[in-house]
């Protein structure tokens, strides 16, 4: 039997979650339980998972909860690492796509963003590399800001890096500096969920009733 690929893989949590997770029922995702699936001929050695802490707001105060919920899942998977950016809120000024005749062609809103995943994860990708610590890379994400890193590690360290796309449409940036190419399907995603019920050394918990 063929000696399978040493790979890490690189989650970019924000990415990941609305281009394929929001508004469906796979939410309580297991990624190791996912990579092994839609990478078979690969020995997942290592995934890290960017994301930030989320805040409670108005139409939704159990949000941090359920989140805090799912990162003690990951922290179940022996070979997982969470790594944390940040989320900044500001008000900023939006023109409307339809203002009325005579009223104001503005409205101020609440913007958030996070920061800092892509960063970190460009970092750890090309860090990993320069340590020799896989054979291949893979990124999930569809943020052509990753395109650089990418190229680094595939042309000039020689690393095979592929990128999973969570977005229905594919970065064509991405596409011509990624070793492969594979869309996320629903089908994967369904198929690689935790059991409704873990335990970690607190104790049992369970998925969030909202995602059941």
């Amino acid at each position: 039997m063929k000696n399978k690929i040493k790979t890490s893989i690189y989650i970019d949590a924000f990415n990941l979650y609305y281009g394929s997770i929001k508004g469906t029922k796979f939410h309580w995702l297991d990624l190791h339980k996912f990579c092994q699936l839609i990478l078979p001929a690969h020995e997942i050695a290592h995934i890290k998972y960017f994301t930030a802490m989320v805040k409670a707001r108005p139409h939704d105060l159990q949000e941090p909860i359920r989140q805090h919920t799912y990162l003690r899942a990951l922290k179940t998977l022996p070979n997982l690492e969470v790594i944390l950016g940040h989320y900044l809120s500001h008000e900023v000024s939006m023109p409307l796509a339809n203002p009325e005749l005579g009223k104001p062609k503005f409205a101020r809103v609440i913007k958030t963003e996070e920061k800092g995943s892509d960063v970190n994860l460009a970092t750890h990708l090309l860090h990993d590399a320069h340590l020799n610590r896989y054979e291949c890379a893979v990124v999930i994400s569809n943020d052509s800001d990753l395109v650089e890193p990418i190229r680094i590690v595939a042309s000039d360290l020689k690393k095979k890096v592929g990128v999973l796309n969570p977005q229905q449409h594919p970065s064509r940036e991405l596409l011509k500096v990624a070793t492969f190419f594979k869309q996320i399907r629903p089908a994967a995603l369904a198929a690689s969920q935790f059991l409704p019920e873990l335990n970690d050394h607190k104790g049992p918990f369970h998925i969030p009733d909202r995602w059941k």
